[in-house]
């Protein structure tokens, strides 16, 4: 292999910078900007405004008639970062990268620069930056912009960091790896009153209540104990104050599963639970049930790629590629839906460490010294998937 290796301080600072500056899904206005400048340093075409702010880079070595997707994810979260003394904190009050898609892209840019540093490849990589994976939009947005069609590729690859994992092991499987998501508002309607004569009211807070618990019931006892589901309540919200019963409650969550038809049956039961209890009690109930992410599906084709990959990078002993399914959703599913890929977990750190602190929390960091192993890691891909005919002897 070219001993070019990946500039570790160049990675820092080009994650400190994005970290600095974060914007969310479609608003990724300065992101792009600061992304398109190095990948133009590197002397490579980039092609913006796909799907709102996404944007492409393409890097073509010989006459191989292969090509490959590597890509990143660009937006942030809404919350506000809680990190004394960082002194790459944010500067964009109530905006942070609290799910590391700062370091992703820092790494896809480390590939970018060693595969035009290298160039030992055969084919076509794409480098692909995409926006709003937060809320599931940004994989559609480009596709519905033609991504596919403009810059086809025939295979995808992607990463995300994961706290709770030894920092530097990367982990995959075939089949599904990652849920989907869908959301669900409960709206209440009962009949306000004076706390001190509940007999005039028909409270939805004690309605909403017991919805809350009878939707804990439905993985229980009405989903197939071999199908992995969640049903989660993550926001309960009333027009009342510390003496008066209100009339309206708000109930917000989610649901993850794998399967379409656990998806139609968590949908039915609870819009059957709620209208039923809201009935018993008087009261009148609106149910929204929406789909936001697919599930991420690797293709089993494209797994011992991904794999073997990681075993060049980090050694056969930090690999796992039997790891088991995790209930959380990423936008990357819609792009497996229609091509074929694989997607990897990357050890951020144990519990306790630097990079234990979890995803969307408020003192998250994406950790550093993973920078220069996800650069390896993409690079590889490009390296084995597209092999040269000197790189296919080392």
């Amino acid at each position: 292999m070219n001993s070019a290796e990946p500039d570790i301080s160049q990675l820092q600072r080009w994650r400190h910078e994005l970290h600095r500056f974060p914007e969310t899904g479609f608003n990724e206005a300065r992101t792009a900007d600061f992304v398109t400048q190095v990948l133009e340093l590197l002397g490579l075409e980039v092609h913006r405004g796909i799907g709102g702010t996404g944007l492409v880079a393409s890097l073509t070595v010989g006459d191989g008639p292969g090509v490959i997707g590597l890509r990143a994810d660009m937006d942030a979260l809404a919350m506000s970062e809680d990190a004394p003394g960082r002194l790459h904190a944010s500067q964009n009050p109530g905006c942070m990268h609290a799910c590391g898609h700062d370091g992703h892209m820092a790494m896809l840019l480390g590939a970018a620069q060693l595969l035009v540093q290298r160039r030992d490849f055969n084919g076509t990589v794409r480098f692909i930056f995409q926006p709003a994976e937060e809320h599931g939009r940004g994989a559609a947005a480009m596709m519905a912009d033609g991504l596919f069609q403009r810059f086809p590729v025939d295979e995808i690859y992607g990463a995300h960091n994961m706290p709770g994992m030894p920092m530097g092991q990367i982990a995959t499987r075939a089949g599904g790896i990652m849920a989907s998501e869908d959301n669900f508002v409960i709206r209440i309607t009962g009949r306000g009153g004076h706390a001190a004569r509940p007999q005039m009211a028909i409270d939805p807070l004690v309605i909403g209540a017991e919805i809350v618990l009878a939707l804990q019931t439905l993985v229980a006892r009405s989903v197939d104990p071999g199908q992995p589901a969640v049903v989660s309540c993550t926001e309960f919200i009333t027009d009342g104050i510390r003496n008066a019963i209100p009339t309206h409650v708000t109930i917000k969550g989610d649901t993850r599963s794998y399967d379409p038809a656990v998806q139609a049956l968590l949908e039915r039961r609870m819009r059957e639970l709620c209208q039923g209890i809201c009935a018993a009690h008087g009261a009148s109930c609106e149910f929204e049930y929406t789909h936001e992410f697919v599930p991420t599906v690797n293709w089993p084709q494209c797994v011992p790629v991904a794999a073997a990959a990681a075993r060049a990078v980090v050694g056969a002993e930090r690999v796992d590629d039997q790891v088991q399914p995790m209930m959380i959703s990423e936008d990357f599913g819609a792009f497996l839906r229609v091509v074929p890929g694989a997607f990897v977990f990357i050890g951020n750190g144990e519990a306790g460490s630097a990079g234990g602190v979890p995803l969307h929390n408020a003192g998250y960091d994406f950790n550093d010294q993973l920078l220069p192993i996800g650069a390896r890691y993409f690079a590889e891909l490009a390296r084995q998937r597209l092999p040269s005919s000197s790189s296919s002897r080392n």
